[in-house]
């Protein structure tokens, strides 16, 4: 029988094991059309809820599709000063520039930031950027990520997912910490979103195998690399948050959105899964609400976890353990020390 774990009403199977000798898949199951990983039936509405952003620099990452670029249209109607829409590609990005325009002539400024977060150069190069052009940084939103791909490794040698999904978004954060620190002196609510995914949960039991995150981790799934960067997120997150005394780290998950991020998932089948499982999901923008309520409510703690929206994320054991997070703390800044 295949392990039950609930979250929720929602029941995730997990029939994978964690190794690629014997790869199989998850199927989520919605029986709750409430407070659900599918949904939610928060009443935030960006419209009204979301406060006055005057002066406020932010930066969402993956922001010319999907999630993030419903984040930045909700965000440019709330009076910020600039928004710097992080993404590899300049081209799409310009599109989804002109298309934000198009959508809300009075829409705040918004600037393409060359982000590549599978490269360390060009992250470092994105960073500098912003510490060039700005005087502060109020709001990162690090949305951008890779989803069951292929085996591959980043610039660097690292597992494409392990390292596009966190240690990319660890070392764009660290870099910016400096501005966010002088930021939050002024603005107290000054904070970094992560985007995490529910996902987490279905990660292998032997989560941290450091000596392979330098290899492709071919004795894994694509979906176990893959849950595996998710629960690193949260453990980053909340070691942060740990350590931060001025600016804010939250952690979301946006439940399961029909975005385009599983077009370049591996593998026939899982692919063709997830296609069919777009038809039951959370519209995007409804999807963006749990990261932009967590990048602009009050209420959203320094520390906290959540799921759609502003809920309190019932999330495993595993998240929760404090000698996985401080393992991973400590290897990932080994692993950055060169490079900051």
């Amino acid at each position: 029988m295949p392990e039950c774990r609930c979250m929720n009403t929602v029941h995730v199977y997990s029939l994978y094991s964690g190794e690629r000798a014997n790869p199989r898949t998850i199927v989520l199951l919605n029986t709750n059309t409430e407070r659900t990983m599918f949904g939610s039936s928060s009443t935030f509405d960006p419209n009204k809820d979301i406060p006055n952003l005057k002066g406020n620099v932010i930066i969402v990452t993956g922001g010319n599709v999907g999630l993030g670029l419903e984040t930045i249209r909700q965000l440019a109607k709330h009076n910020p000063a600039h928004i710097y829409l992080a993404a590899r590609s300049a081209e799409k990005a310009g599109a989804a520039i002109k298309q934000l325009k198009a959508d809300n002539p009075n829409a705040a400024p918004i600037s393409f930031l060359n982000l590549d977060l599978s490269s360390f150069d060009s992250i470092k190069a994105a960073a500098k950027t912003i510490q060039d052009s700005e005087s502060r940084l109020d709001i990162l939103v690090n949305n951008a990520g890779i989803m069951m791909v292929d085996e591959g490794l980043t610039k660097e040698g690292y597992e494409i997912q392990f390292g596009t999904n966190h240690l990319g978004p660890a070392l764009f954060t660290q870099l910016l910490q400096p501005i966010l620190s002088k930021t939050a002196t002024i603005n107290p609510e000054t904070r970094v979103v992560n985007v995490s995914s529910a996902s987490e949960r279905v990660a292998p039991s032997d989560i941290y195998k450091f000596d392979e995150f330098k290899t492709t981790s071919p004795e894994r799934h694509t979906t176990a690399r893959y849950s595996t960067s998710k629960i690193a997120n949260i453990h980053y997150t909340l070691a942060l948050a740990e350590r931060s005394k001025d600016v804010k780290y939250i952690t979301v998950h946006p439940g399961m959105v029909a975005t385009n991020l599983h077009h370049a998932s591996a593998g026939f089948f899982l692919k063709a899964f997830l296609n069919a499982a777009i038809y039951f999901a959370t519209p995007v923008d409804k999807g963006a609400l749990s990261q932009i309520w967590a990048a602009t409510s009050p209420e959203a703690k320094n520390g906290g976890c959540y799921a759609p929206t502003g809920v309190i994320w019932k999330r495993s054991k595993a998240s929760q353990n404090y000698d996985l997070q401080e393992q991973l703390w400590n290897w990932t800044q080994k692993e950055l020390k060169a490079h900051l």
